[in-house]
């Protein structure tokens, strides 16, 4: 099938390649500052920096885009600090692919706050408690002056179990601030993607995802999932908003990263993942491995002198056993929690591989079965 191709300034996203078994794909997303394959798991780095790595570890593990939150840097350190610094990139010295997302979750689900209104969100720090009003334009700024290569819309984001007239309202007020964000956002290269809200309603999500396609975002974004309800319904949701969404943009779905979710949610055509999940399970002493997750602290690996992951050939993996890393924990080392950032991290990205080598081979399926085979239940 031929490649689709679109071009959008600096940004260009070709999709190089449609599966034949489902609806995943492979492509290429070319921004300001280097060249991303899809799908592509990003790394969280909330305040400026993926907690227990260095941009080194990074680089070397592979990735080519990682993750920061503007609601963080916004409060501290301040934006007038990161413009000083040189921007974004510069003051956290990474020269690959840059994302901020808008800050919305974290208004709602941080924040102490005061007032939702039409304008914006009146909320207190909850760092100082000081008072603040982010609006679509006052985040737009923000982001603009942070200057990632790919910001995200303001929205709103609701719990799952939000009644429907109170999701309606959210997700009508979410594409009236895209369009906002849309008028206020001039960047010479940074490019704005959209978030499709709607809670688990379909006739929300469909219309949501149908509004803010026709306003011609670069890319589109799916919020409001992994916020409490169950996987199935997360992937329902999917299969009835990704077909909603422009085919030659690139997909994002926000908060997702657990290594069963990257398979469902490319295979429904998702090429964007992030989440802190393996980053924060990491620092409480918990691995991701071929043969499932592993609890480091647990006493039966007081004595077990084997690797973390046969299967693995990450530097923690070759280098270290599972007693050793078990004392790190125990003896309340922050080693430890650099040592299993690391390797959750590697483990992640080389299962974005296997994906991608599934979908280029036509063989997901079965790559899929034999790494749930070993990995086991989720």
């Amino acid at each position: 099938m031929e490649a689709l191709h679109v071009e959008c300034d600096n940004l260009n996203f070709v999709v190089e390649k449609e599966s034949n078994e489902n609806q995943g794909r492979l492509g290429m997303m070319t921004t300001h500052h280097n060249q991303v394959e899809t799908p592509v798991f990003m790394p969280v780095g909330t305040q400026g920096t993926v907690k227990a790595l260095t941009v080194d570890d990074l680089k070397e593990i592979g990735f080519q885009l990682i993750l920061s939150n503007t609601y963080h840097l916004y409060l501290r350190p301040g934006m007038d600090v990161v413009a000083a610094g040189g921007g974004l990139h510069r003051f956290i010295n990474w020269n690959n692919s840059l994302l901020t997302d808008s800050g919305g979750f974290q208004v709602f689900s941080l924040a102490k706050l005061n007032k939702i209104t039409e304008a914006g969100v009146h909320f207190r720090s909850h760092i100082d408690g000081s008072k603040h009003l982010f609006t679509p334009e006052k985040v737009m700024e923000i982001e603009m002056g942070l200057g990632a290569d790919i910001a995200m819309v303001f929205d709103v984001c609701l719990p799952y179990l939000s009644d429907y007239q109170r999701a309606k309202e959210a997700m009508e007020r979410t594409n009236r601030w895209a369009e906002r964000c849309l008028a206020a956002h001039q960047h010479p290269w940074q490019k704005l993607f959209a978030i499709v809200q709607g809670v688990a309603y379909q006739d929300l999500r469909e219309e949501s995802a149908r509004v803010l396609a026709s306003l011609d975002f670069p890319g589109y974004a799916i919020g409001g999932l992994s916020v409490g309800e169950p996987k199935e319904v997360m992937y329902q949701v999917l299969d009835y908003t990704v077909p909603g969404l422009p085919q030659n943009k690139p997909r994002y779905l926000m908060g997702v990263g657990s290594p069963d979710a990257l398979w469902e949610g490319v295979e429904r055509g998702i090429d964007m993942f992030d989440c802190v999940f393996p980053t924060r399970i990491a620092r409480n002493g918990t691995a991701l491995t071929s043969l499932g997750r592993i609890i480091v602290r647990d006493a039966k690996y007081a004595r077990d002198f084997t690797s973390l992951d046969p299967n693995c050939s990450c530097r923690v993996c070759t280098q270290y056993t599972k007693a050793y890393l078990r004392h790190l924990f125990k003896a309340g080392e922050i080693l430890g929690a650099h040592l299993l950032t690391y390797h959750n991290l590697f483990f992640l990205k080389k299962t974005m591989d296997i994906i991608k080598e599934g979908l280029r081979t036509n063989t997901f399926y079965e790559r899929k079965t034999e790494f749930f085979r070993l990995y086991g239940t989720v």
